[in-house]
């Protein structure tokens, strides 16, 4: 197996590594969603809490780096590009879900609705893949600024950060090719 590209695999070993990476996508996506449906949520929307997620999106772009620098060293690049993925959107959705949950707790005017957990990761989803079926709207200026901020932060999000993955799979090849031929 050392020294192959993922493509030159036996499709026996790229199916059991893509089934791999698929369940460990899915394990740490359901521990963050039971994290998020879990942990306590009772504090209102405040400065701190706008601070906390700024803080957040800053640990995100953290974990992104390292997401990078993990995936040009792996063994499969690919396959740690998918799980590295899954997580940012994973982290990034559920910030700001519970952004909003917070904001409607604290204020049931902030949007046309009442927001429970799962309202609120709708909303957030929604927002994401910018369907906007427009059931639920922001109503007041700090809980359209922060829909804003997500639009805004989404679109980085798929653009940027999937560039960065992108190219951190073609560095791990290319090291990976590099170390091939050193073997031999």
């Amino acid at each position: 197996m050392d020294g192959h590209g993922d493509g030159e695999l036996p499709r026996r070993v790229r199916r059991r590594l893509l089934l791999r990476a698929v369940l460990r996508s899915a394990g740490v996506a359901a521990c963050l969603l039971t994290g998020y449906f879990t942990l306590p949520m009772d504090g209102d929307f405040t400065t701190v809490t706008l601070l906390a997620l700024t803080v957040g999106l800053l640990m995100l772009c953290v974990i992104v780096a390292w997401q990078a620098r993990a995936i040009t060293r792996a063994n499969y690049p690919r396959m740690r590009a998918i799980e590295a993925l899954v997580m940012s959107v994973m982290l990034f959705l559920l910030l700001f879900a519970t952004a909003y949950h917070l904001m409607a707790a604290e204020d049931p005017g902030a949007f046309s609705e009442p927001l429970t957990r799962a309202d609120a990761l709708y909303f957030t989803v929604t927002v994401f893949a910018t369907v906007g079926f427009g059931d639920i709207v922001p109503r007041t200026q700090l809980s359209r600024m922060v829909t804003t901020t997500q639009m805004i932060g989404g679109l980085i999000l798929v653009g940027l950060v999937a560039k960065v993955f992108l190219e951190a799979v073609q560095r791990g090849l290319r090291r990976r090719g590099d170390d091939a031929g050193g073997e031999g």
